[in-house]
């Protein structure tokens, strides 16, 4: 599957975060007194993914921008060790947001399918506080602690 360049989709991401601002008001916050996954969460949960990507994508474009800017030579040996660590760390710490924001976009098309805020093993829905705190996740934190036990087994034989 192709994939395109992560800040072509920056425009639509405004145009989508206009859309969700003139929906929700700033202080909303979902509660378990509504039903769940209502047009109120799901747009909610829609914004605040939205506003990660986005803010992903800036950092990237920073990234960018600053290894372009320090593609010089340094003539000590030190200093350009420690250019060198300073650069493959921040390209690690890139990495894994683009991992993270497959993720996001993941989170989006689940909100589209009307499938976000359930459980993908168990079909519960997933706590609104563990979606607030971790938008992109997919389990229940009870499914996620048992996957992660099965894992930790499976490592160790």
């Amino acid at each position: 599957m192709l994939k395109a360049p992560l800040s072509a989709t920056s425009d639509q991401l405004e145009i989508d975060e206009m859309k969700a601002e003139s929906f929700l008001p700033d202080d909303y916050r979902p509660a378990e007194n509504e039903p769940f996954m209502n047009e109120r969460q799901l747009e909610y949960f829609r914004r605040k993914l939205l506003m990660w990507k986005q803010d992903m994508l800036d950092q990237s474009a920073e990234t960018i921008e600053g290894l372009q800017g320090s593609a010089r030579s340094v003539p000590d040996i030190a200093d350009r060790a420690s250019e060198e660590t300073d650069r493959a760390l921040e390209l690690r710490t890139r990495d894994r947001q683009r991992k993270l924001v497959s993720k996001i976009d993941a989170a989006l098309r689940r909100i589209e399918n009307g499938e976000y805020g359930y459980c993908e093993v168990t079909g519960e829905p997933i706590s609104l506080k563990r979606l607030d705190a971790r938008p992109i996740a997919t389990m229940t934190l009870e499914a996620q602690e048992k996957h992660e036990r099965r894992e930790r087994v499976h490592r160790e034989d």
